[in-house]
């Protein structure tokens, strides 16, 4: 999406590598945007280089002294998966933010030598709307956002029926969703992922989003009449938005509908935060997350997922979606929690 721009359009457009001193510009731009997510805050470039060791490229584009447009990149060089451009690992949203065409054209331009000098088999921006017709895109991600009231009795009036009937059941099994921190948090992470037989993120990164964000990274975690941690999700708050981003769970929080009575539980913490849209994150399309949020009245959207392929003629599927990881998906959830929580991280450092 292209802005209105105070900038001289008659004046050439440069772009330059932004470093710790260009933060205050970089987030004043950001600010600005109606279409920055939260994954365009400047706060990722070290977070990205210091926990994963991806380079990062962040690209700012300016008009004389007024910025037009930013652009969050990171290197992503594994042995497994080979090397990409991307904006932005670790996030669902990013790319570019242009205030015109030119400016656009000058940050894919020099995205594209980035890429060229490194060897990058592919360029890759996660956007939530198309910027370029001609470039291939992954159909297999869809966003779940939602506007929700300040009220609670009209949030709960707006599930759907079968799901609210959930909600009430984890209610009436006297469960109770507190704010706690990333230690309370992390078994339940490890032991999902592990079912679900994908590798998992270190406790290291969790801890780093929690004190680099403050309060816009929140850890809620529901616990039955006993004490008995459940289930528990890291939310991160945007404007008037609150994003679920990593959950966790035990077996018997299904049962008890602890994962319903959690969402809901953040719904009315996020609306007493004065959020006024619950974004429910991307989902692949055909699998159970995609099918929960839904059954919460939230309609997906597409999203525009845009690769400028260099060395590669397909655009990757690096998920566990595709075939290919089958076997590789049943052999993890067969091995012992102690080698996947350190064997993990190394994978997942590629997949971004």
């Amino acid at each position: 999406m292209m802005a209105d721009s105070h900038a001289n359009l008659s004046q050439p457009v440069a772009v330059s590598s932004a470093g710790e001193a260009d933060r205050a510009a970089w987030s004043g731009y950001v600010d600005g945007r109606a279409d920055a997510s939260f994954f365009h805050r400047f706060e990722w470039r070290e977070l990205i280089a210091r926990q994963w060791r991806h380079t990062p490229h962040y690209l700012i584009a300016r008009r004389g002294a007024t910025v037009t447009g930013v652009l969050p990149l990171a290197m992503v060089k594994t042995r497994l998966f080979g090397t990409a451009l991307v904006s932005l690992p670790f996030c669902v949203y990013g790319g570019p933010l242009a205030d015109d065409e030119r400016t656009l054209a000058a940050l894919d331009a020099r995205a594209l030598e980035i890429a060229a000098g490194e060897r990058a088999a592919h360029i890759e921006y996660r956007a939530m709307s198309a910027l370029h017709p001609d470039w291939p895109s992954s159909k297999l991600y869809v966003s779940f956002r939602k506007q929700i009231s300040a009220d609670d009795d009209e949030n709960m009036l707006a599930i759907p029926r079968k799901q609210r009937a959930m909600v009430r059941k984890g209610i009436g099994n006297r469960l109770e969703a507190k704010l706690e921190d990333v230690d309370a948090f992390f078994p339940l992470y490890a032991d999902n992922v592990h079912r679900h037989g994908t590798p998992g993120m270190p406790r290291s990164w969790f801890r780093a989003l929690h004190e680099s964000f403050g309060r816009d990274c929140e850890v809620l975690v529901v616990r039955d009449g006993q004490g008995r941690a459940l289930s528990a999700v890291i939310s991160f708050y945007f404007r008037d938005q609150v994003l679920p981003y990593y959950a966790g769970d035990i077996d018997a929080a299904r049962g008890l509908a602890a994962n319903d009575f959690k969402y809901w539980a953040l719904m009315r913490r996020a609306a007493a935060r004065g959020s006024r849209l619950f974004d429910f994150g991307r989902s692949k399309l055909d699998t159970g997350a995609h099918a929960f949020k839904r059954n919460w009245g939230f309609e997906p959207t597409p999203l525009a997922y845009e690769y400028r392929l260099l060395s590669r003629d397909s655009v990757p599927q690096n998920n566990p979606s595709n075939p290919k990881y089958r076997l590789a998906i049943e052999a993890w959830r067969r091995l012992p929690r102690p080698i996947v929580n350190w064997l993990g991280p190394s994978i997942v450092r590629g997949l971004g």
